[in-house]
């Protein structure tokens, strides 16, 4: 997928986000410290990550700067409410710098944490790409708690399955 247009892909990124925003609702306060493992990321982990790679380390690369991410630690924010809280500001910030884009910007290099030149267009693709994954982090952490999440686009693989056109063998 090529971004073309600023508008166009904070219209999609939103419908990304949207859906990140209904796993991250879901998330029982008292397991906002969780973790399947010692010395893993915690579920505050995944979302403070999220929020501080998407703000930090993409929106001031697109700036034109270096890389700032700080982390992901209960510093910056602690418990589920202020977690969301912060989640929610860091993504606030990151649409306003990419607003302040022209569609011509989109072209424009930008240099990543490894020195890497990349076209802008392609590094807001993998922040999204990013955020898918960590995501999907969410809903494992979810799961081994037995935590029902909603189905990503409305039916789960049974259900798809169920409605689906049986084959002929």
């Amino acid at each position: 997928m090529e971004i073309k247009t600023v508008q166009s892909f904070l219209d999609y990124y939103g419908k990304i986000r949207e859906r990140t925003h209904r796993i991250i609702e879901v998330i029982p306060p008292e397991h906002i410290d969780f973790s399947y493992k010692p010395g893993k990321f915690t579920i505050g982990d995944q979302i403070r990550h999220i929020a501080t790679i998407e703000r930090y380390m993409y929106g001031e690369t697109i700036s034109g700067r270096k890389s700032a991410y700080p982390g992901c630690g209960k510093e910056l924010a602690d418990g589920y409410e202020n977690t969301v809280k912060f989640f929610n500001e860091m993504h606030r910030q990151t649409l306003d710098i990419i607003k302040g884009l022209s569609d011509e910007d989109l072209t424009r290099k930008c240099l990543t944490p490894a020195n890497s030149e990349i076209s802008i267009w392609k590094w807001l693709r993998a922040m999204i790409e990013h955020e898918i994954h960590h995501r999907a982090e969410l809903y494992i952490y979810l799961n081994l708690l037995e935590v029902k999440t909603p189905q990503l686009y409305g039916l789960s693989a049974e259900n798809v399955q169920e409605i689906s056109v049986k084959l002929q063998e």
